[in-house]
Order: C-alpha cells, then sequence, then structure tokens
C-alpha cells in the first residue's frame, strides 16, 4: 500500500504521509489553521471546531475540521475562504465570550480576527477542550477525569466529583489546559471580560500572507504546535 499522498492546500501541492490529518500536514508546511483542542500524539476529536477547513470533493466542498480529516490522494482543501473566515470568527467571538480569561483564547481570537465580542461574556473556567481528558485517558492509562453532563451542564470532572485513587496526580492536566495562563493584565473580574487585543502586532507582519504561519507569539502561551 502507498504509504504517501500528495493533495492540494490552497493551491500548492505538498506531500504527506497517509495517517496525517490534514491539520498535522499544514503545521508541517506552515499553513496558518487556528487550533485549540489539538494536541500533537494524542487522538483528535474536533471539539473547539476553530480548525475547519473546506474540503472539495466533485466541484462541491465541504466545511469540517481539518484534525478529524485523514489525507488522501488528489484531496483538494481550502483553508482560508472567505466563508471559511467567518466562520472561524464567529467560533472564536463564542469561544472568548465564554472564557476571557485565557490567553490562549484571546490570542485565537486576535489570530481569527475578531475585533469585538457580540455575545454576553460569561466567565467560564473551562473550554471543554477535552486535552486534560484526552492526555489522562491516552498518555497516563488513568481516566481519572471524563466529561460529565450534557448542554450548558456539561463539564469535566472526577467520577461522582471525588478524585480516584487511581489519579496520578501528574498535573498534566493543569499543565495542558489552556485557562492556566491568564491574560497579560492579569484575570478579569466578573463584569469587566473584555477583548484584550494587545498582541494585535504580531499580526502586522503577515498582513498579505494571513494563511502563513510566521512563527509569532500568539500561541506560545497554549503549546501552540508551532513552538512546542
Amino acid at each position: 500500500m502507498q504509504n504517501y499522498v500528495t493533495l492540494t492546500i490552497d493551491g500548492a501541492p505538498v506531500r504527506a504521509s497517509r495517517a496525517d490529518s490534514v491539520l498535522d500536514v499544514a503545521i508541517e508546511y506552515g499553513i496558518c489553521i487556528p487550533h485549540l483542542c489539538h494536541v500533537p500524539t494524542i487522538s483528535d476529536l474536533g471539539a473547539c471546531r476553530l480548525c475547519i477547513v473546506e474540503h472539495v470533493q466533485n466541484g462541491r466542498s465541504k466545511v469540517t475540521t481539518s484534525c478529524t480529516l485523514r489525507v488522501q490522494e488528489d484531496m483538494v482543501i481550502r483553508t482560508n475562504t472567505d466563508k471559511i473566515r467567518k466562520l472561524r470568527r464567529n467560533i472564536a467571538e463564542l469561544l472568548v465570550a465564554e472564557a476571557p480569561n485565557s490567553r490562549a483564547v484571546q490570542d485565537i481570537a486576535l489570530r481569527c480576527g475578531v475585533k469585538q465580542v457580540r455575545y454576553p461574556f460569561r466567565n467560564k473556567t473551562c473550554t471543554l477542550c477535552g486535552r486534560c481528558v484526552r492526555l489522562c485517558a491516552e498518555l497516563w492509562g488513568a481516566r481519572a477525569i471524563g466529561f460529565v453532563g450534557r448542554g450548558k451542564d456539561r463539564r469535566v470532572d472526577f467520577p461522582f466529583g471525588v478524585r480516584p485513587d487511581f489519579c496520578k496526580e501528574c498535573n498534566s492536566c493543569i499543565d495542558l489546559c489552556p485557562m492556566t495562563i491568564t491574560p497579560c493584565d492579569g484575570p478579569m473580574k466578573t463584569g469587566e471580560e473584555r477583548l484584550c487585543g494587545k498582541c494585535e502586532g504580531q499580526l502586522l507582519m503577515n498582513e498579505n500572507f494571513p494563511d502563513f504561519c510566521v512563527w509569532c507569539a500568539l500561541g506560545e502561551g497554549f503549546g501552540c504546535a508551532r513552538h512546542a
């Protein structure tokens, strides 16, 4: 079986391992696709929806998460169309409204072009990205934490709300959480939440190439693969 395939991303032909996701390949080639829930070496579930792209087949495009989309021969991917930018910007706006006290979320909102937040701030302490849950299960094999509840009551917690004896207390879940690094000015109090925007200057260097990763400081706070 062929181990490598050739696909097209934003008009450029690229070669990739058949086992890779579109997001992995884009990161490798320096194509910027904003993402939050993705962690290298851990399975993806497309929870944050930020890494959406257009997958073109037979002249029709389908919007899908690039982290869960495996590469295929002759695949055509568009990462930075007007449609994708608009959808991604709205997702990032919702995310920063939910959890403004995360530098990771603030950085992503800025990278996605969010200039104002039209939704009410809720100041939640969890983005439901699932990074901690997958790390605990797949890397440590502990499964000490997981998702509990549905809808607005969905959260990450211990079984029955009690830390189990098999929890290794390694704090890896905390280290990987995008909420552990607060905005540069510190935590925002309830009622004082805002879109920070202080790092906007980081984007000036790629105004003419918005889909190209310029290794800016955005992403350092949550383990962006370009800074890992």
